[in-house]
């Protein structure tokens, strides 16, 4: 059977760790990306390497348009879709509550959230056995800062993160009887550009000491996370949550 996987924000970090990780196990890759297309395509000749194909496509998730076009391409280009990896996200510079805006709210909440209701929507509809599927994983990636709530730098962030957990346990539960497992991994401080669009690019210093493993993690790390979750060797788990936060 054909194996064909769709991941949300590819073009960098923990979505291109992951498109290369699921390429590893036999999937053929739809790398999805905002604004980067030279990255993505990038990530996309990596994937190629592995011996898989692999299809670029410019959609911004948060846009209901956008991610019926994504879709429908993956349908004509790739086949019937078997994973999901909702992993696009945005993070905006360090604020208090005190300080923040409706709009950054807003933002946050468009980008992180409904984005992933979104994809989800539409992956449930190609991989639903009541609907003629196969049957299907979807991996939503949160963060633990849904956990710890980040206060002081990115408390909406952390909100953000804390309804994908909701989004989770509760679609895990709708879903299981159309053949769809539903999990959730959780990354701590790993090392990507996203610090950068916090306003703190060395941030993992600053807070090593607090991490009980004593270092950040690598995107490779959160995305064999994720590629053990969508294999076969965890088709009895769905609903769950996987931690990959150095201990903290």
């Amino acid at each position: 059977m054909f194996k064909v996987a769709l991941i949300t924000g590819a073009s960098r970090g923990i979505g291109a760790a992951t498109a290369l990780a699921l390429a590893k196990e036999g999937f053929d890759i739809c790398i999805n990306y905002k604004a980067n297309k030279e990255a993505a395509e990038q990530v996309a000749s990596k994937v190629v390497e592995l011996g898989k194909q692999a299809i670029t496509i410019k959609a911004d998730v948060s846009k209901e348009d956008d991610v019926i076009f994504l879709f429908n391409e993956v349908d004509e280009k790739l086949g019937r879709l078997s994973a999901l990896v909702n992993n696009a996200g945005v993070l905006l510079p360090q604020a208090r509550v005190e300080e923040i805006t409706a709009d950054r709210v807003n933002t946050l909440l468009t980008t992180n959230v409904t984005s992933y209701f979104l994809c989800c929507r539409e992956a449930i509809k190609r991989m639903s056995v009541k609907h003629g599927g196969d049957g299907g994983s979807i991996i939503n990636v949160s963060s633990a800062a849904a956990r710890l709530g980040s206060a002081n730098e990115y408390i909406d962030y952390a909100a953000s993160k804390g309804a994908i957990d909701t989004l989770t346990t509760g679609l895990s539960i709708e879903v299981a009887d159309d053949g769809i497992r539903v999990n959730c991994v959780r990354p701590g401080f790993i090392n990507t550009t996203m610090h950068a669009d916090g306003g703190e690019p060395d941030r993992i210093n600053r807070v090593r000491e607090n991490i009980p493993l004593k270092r950040g993690g690598e995107p490779s790390e959160v995305a064999s996370a994720i590629s053990y979750l969508v294999s076969d060797d965890a088709s009895y788990i769905t609903g769950a949550f996987l931690d990959v936060a150095g201990g903290r």
